[in-house]
């Protein structure tokens, strides 16, 4: 379902990365939506570098630095909010957008949440606007 047909959508958390989606590729392009711009004040953004190969990419290349200025979390790589286990841990309630890969219920926490899988470019301009969002809402 395109993002722009599905409206206004409340989010309380971001998760780009992981072991999915988690290329340097993929956080390249989160961080250049999130450059200058800041998570939304109602958001948890947590990025997860795809490997340490990765995460040492992304710090060379100022990568690290962009997402903390934004006010995200930077992870190493790691299992965690994916698969419910730690940190990111949805609670009753909450929606994330995350780029990882399967939102089945009680996938990344209670089984009253909701995740909304997404590409690294609408899950940082959600995490910008405090809601599901395409990347031009926030780069216009």
């Amino acid at each position: 379902l395109p993002v722009r047909e599905v409206g206004s959508v409340p989010i309380d958390q971001v998760v780009i990365g992981s072991c999915t989606n988690g290329r340097i590729e993929d956080l390249r392009v989160a961080a250049e939506i999130l450059r200058g711009r800041e998570v939304h004040s109602n958001v948890r953004c947590i990025v997860i570098p795809g490997s340490r190969q990765v995460q040492l990419a992304a710090a060379r290349e100022g990568l690290i630095e962009i997402f903390l200025e934004a006010g995200a979390a930077v992870s190493t790589p790691t299992c965690g909010p994916c698969l419910g286990g730690h940190m990111g841990v949805l609670a009753a309630g909450e929606r994330a957008v995350s780029t990882t890969n399967r939102n089945f219920r009680g996938r990344m926490g209670s089984l009253d949440s909701e995740v909304v899988l997404a590409g690294p470019a609408v899950a940082a301009a959600s995490a910008i606007a405090g809601r599901l969002a395409h990347p031009e809402e926030v780069l216009s």
